[in-house]
């Protein structure tokens, strides 16, 4: 299990801490947690697969599902499209996120089963596990770690391992 301690800004796995930034709005019960709002839900989640992306990051051994990140990608954060909280390809008819982006933030994504099943429109989309900027700046809503830190866990996650964020 990975857990997310937001106050103390701390990710702890298997014995180690690492540091961790949170989202903006700050750490929100699941059941309140609402698209826009910048908080981090908290809860227990299992982390669903990985995103690499292949311009960037090399493949490392890791039993966890993932695939190659692609320039197309997306992720639905509109409460209106039936696609919501979901994987999407661009260009999308609705809004929704571009996870190919230009700084390095999307380089390795965890997805998380927040609001998941069921989708709840409007509950929270997009709730990650990433990598953080290089000032620490809070999230729209996920967790995010170094490049050094995300590389040290990978290897290590089994499919279905747990994130609680507390």
């Amino acid at each position: 299990m990975i857990r997310i301690e937001a106050e103390a800004g701390r990710l702890c796995h298997q014995g180690r801490d690492f540091r961790a930034v949170v989202g903006r709005g700050g750490v929100v019960p699941s059941a309140n947690k609402l698209e826009g709002d910048g908080a981090t839900p908290l809860g227990s989640y299992r982390i669903v697969g990985a995103l690499l992306r292949p311009d960037r990051v090399m493949v490392p051994r890791m039993t966890l599902p993932w695939r190659w990140l692609r320039p197309w990608d997306g992720w639905s954060d509109d409460p209106l499209d039936p696609q919501y909280n979901r994987p999407v390809s661009h260009p999308h008819r609705f809004r929704a996120e571009r996870l190919w982006r230009a700084d390095h933030v999307y380089d390795v994504i965890l997805a998380t089963s927040h609001n998941s099943a069921p989708v709840v429109p409007g509950l929270g989309s997009a709730i990650f596990l990433h990598l953080a900027r290089s000032d620490w700046a809070p999230t729209a809503g996920c967790i995010a770690v170094t490049f050094e830190t995300m590389l040290e866990i990978l290897p290590r996650l089994l499919p279905d391992e747990e994130l609680e964020i507390i």
